[in-house]
């Protein structure tokens, strides 16, 4: 599998109170890959360390190819990215940050970025100033778009945005990325929003990477199974047990397990005790419960 992002090992302390640490990720080429994890989780933090503005204190980070920071101006010119936080000038007119941000790049798009600005309805001569969220939104997913990138960064890019903005935002990036094969990694806590658009999946949480897979994956081993008869009996399962809930006085007992295949119910079977069900949880779900498990852990 060909790596468009690779973090090995990495460290990073920013200031007291919290750490990057052993920080090891791969994104493959071609994908979108969800960056998911709570406010204060790291997930800005990794983006800038990716992007070459901060310097690990250990480990390695590649960005198609190049090592960053030592070759970071390489792989930002194949690079569009979009901040959590609106950069853009405020006295700048729409057409005139276009103009500006594409003198940077040599690869901008001008026709398409015309059809971008139509579509997504910014009026050119608008003041920066004056443009509400949802359109600044627009203009900097337009502006990394026509860039015609390799890898797209984007830092909770639809947070805060009404549903028909996200629903623009969002269809414009699909689109690039079938036409184009790019690769894009998102930041975001909007679980759902992921689900739909992903198809790999790294949870971050205190600076660790709790887990990193194929979004089917992820979605399909985490279930909710409901056991009766003698649970003690079911020592060193081939799943991991998430959470445990008893059942009534009569045994019995409500899992939340990760790495669930069909096989499981039969080695249920085999010790005793009776699988009475297994339901599917949602992503949301499962990312809460993932981290309750690695938060009691710690």
């Amino acid at each position: 599998m060909t790596t468009a992002v690779r973090f090995d090992a990495v460290n990073f302390r920013p200031g007291k109170g919290f750490a990057i640490e052993g920080l090891s990720l791969s994104v493959p080429e071609g994908s979108i890959y969800g960056f998911l994890g709570p406010n204060g989780a790291g997930k800005t933090t990794t983006i800038r360390l990716m992007l070459g503005l901060e310097r690990p204190a250990a480990g390695r980070i590649e960005v198609l190819g190049s090592v960053i920071p030592g070759a970071a101006t390489a792989a930002l010119a194949r690079i569009g990215y979009v901040p959590e936080r609106p950069h853009l000038h405020p006295f700048l007119t729409v057409r005139q940050s276009i103009e500006f941000h594409a003198a940077f790049h040599p690869r901008f798009d001008h026709r398409w970025a015309a059809e971008l600005q139509d579509e997504f309805g910014l009026a050119p001569n608008q003041l920066l100033n004056r443009l509400s969220k949802g359109e600044m939104g627009k203009l900097l997913m337009l502006q990394a778009l026509a860039q015609r990138p390799d890898l797209l960064v984007l830092d909770e890019p639809t947070d805060g945005l009404d549903p028909v903005v996200r629903r623009d935002l969002l269809s414009a990036l699909v689109a690039y990325v079938a036409d184009h094969g790019a690769t894009v990694f998102i930041s975001s806590h909007l679980v759902h929003e992921l689900e739909r658009l992903c198809d790999w999946v790294g949870l971050m949480d205190g600076g660790r990477l709790v887990s990193e897979m194929p979004m089917a994956q992820l979605k399909d081993g985490v279930k909710r199974i409901r056991l009766a008869g003698p649970v003690d009996a079911l020592a060193n399962p081939p799943f991991s047990v998430l959470s445990r809930a008893g059942v009534g006085d009569a045994g019995g007992a409500v899992w939340v397990v990760d790495g669930w295949v069909a096989d499981c119910g039969g080695w249920i079977a085999e010790r005793g005790v009776r699988l009475e069900a297994v339901d599917d949880l949602d992503l949301e779900d499962g990312f809460v419960e993932r981290l309750r498990a690695r938060r009691a852990a710690r």
